[in-house]
């Protein structure tokens, strides 16, 4: 009597010490064509984000252009084209050309290299610190991941399943799969609950990949720059036969009078050149323009390297995997066909 007296003591103590809570959740049984109708839902909410994520990436992106053209209008074209620019450009060039030891295009492309750098710090560099391409790259994958989860939440609601079984769910969804080790991989719930996200190693791992993947970069292509410098090149190299006369009549007239000449010539060539500034900076204005539109649109749309590119992958691994799941519980429910 007294063991059962105990016996039926421990059962009560056990009912209390599990909560309410736990106990709906045991009793709780979510059917596989609920599961089945949650999975299309999440499929579709992921659809969903992604196009709104697509329109806010597209709006920053103008807004980042935008102050870019600009920056570019009233900095970069001014410096290029001004005279005392174009001369520092041309003893640069000289020292390239003088240390070339034969290398074709030597000049060239080091002067891109240094046209580039100055880009990159009066344009991009002081556009950065507002927006830049990195930034609406982060911002756009958690608008998405938010969203996302936001609609998971309401699914949940909708079928009446508590947020443990949900949860359980989430944790089965894989999001980033770029493993080993499996710190590069997270679900679907690791991603909507941690904040912020450049915290989780996993979303960390998804950016370096994305980065390897690039194929241009924020401003003007490469290819342009280059062409911007091979141009700038060669006109000054074809300016040093004149500046070489120049020199000769400053060495021949003594050192008083060839100072004077000296002077007299850098004065002219001040002069053509002012005259030939609004050619030379239509010209700088249409490259880089024209490298600049590629360049952003590249930016915007590729799927591996854009703005967009984390987005499409953890839509990708999301909904591949729902799908993949769903097509799976099909092929097992489908009639043996009989021979």
């Amino acid at each position: 009597m007294l063991r059962s007296l105990m016996l039926a003591v421990l059962l009560v103590l056990a009912g209390c010490a599990t909560s309410p809570r736990e106990q709906q959740v045991a009793t709780v049984a979510v059917s596989q064509d609920t599961w089945r109708q949650v999975d299309r839902q999440i499929v579709a909410a992921s659809k969903s984000a992604i196009e709104q994520a697509g329109l806010y990436a597209r709006g920053s992106m103008e807004h980042w252009r935008r102050l870019v053209y600009e920056r570019t209008e009233i900095q970069f074209i001014p410096w290029f084209s001004s005279y005392w620019t174009q001369e520092w450009l041309a003893v640069k060039v000289s020292w390239y050309a003088a240390s070339a030891e034969g290398e074709e295009d030597s000049a060239a492309r080091r002067l891109a290299v240094y046209l580039q750098e100055q880009y990159r710090e009066q344009v991009l560099a002081p556009v950065a610190v507002e927006i830049d391409p990195e930034a609406i790259r982060a911002n756009a994958t958690g608008y998405y991941v938010r969203l996302l989860n936001q609609q998971v939440q309401v699914i949940a609601r909708q079928h009446r399943i508590p947020p443990e079984l949900m949860s359980r769910r989430l944790h089965g969804i894989p999001a980033i799969s770029l493993g080993p080790p499996a710190a590069r991989n997270a679900s679907l719930y690791e991603m909507a609950h941690t904040e912020p996200l450049n915290t989780l190693p996993a979303y960390a791992a998804l950016i370096d990949h994305v980065n390897k993947a690039a194929v241009t970069g924020s401003g003007p292509s490469d290819a342009v720059i280059a062409t911007v410098a091979q141009r700038t090149s060669e006109k000054i190299e074809a300016q040093f036969a004149t500046r070489g006369a120049a020199g000769a009549a400053a060495a021949v007239a003594g050192k008083a009078a060839g100072a004077l000449i000296s002077v007299g010539v850098a004065g002219i060539r001040a002069i053509i050149h002012e005259g030939e500034r609004p050619e030379m900076e239509t010209q700088i204005r249409k490259s880089l323009s024209a490298a600049f539109d590629e360049a952003w649109f590249q930016s915007l749309k590729h799927p591996l390297s854009g703005v967009m590119a984390p987005v499409y992958y953890l839509a990708e691994e999301i909904e591949g995997s729902l799908v993949a799941a769903d097509l799976a519980n099909r092929a097992v429910e489908l009639p043996a066909i009989k021979p």
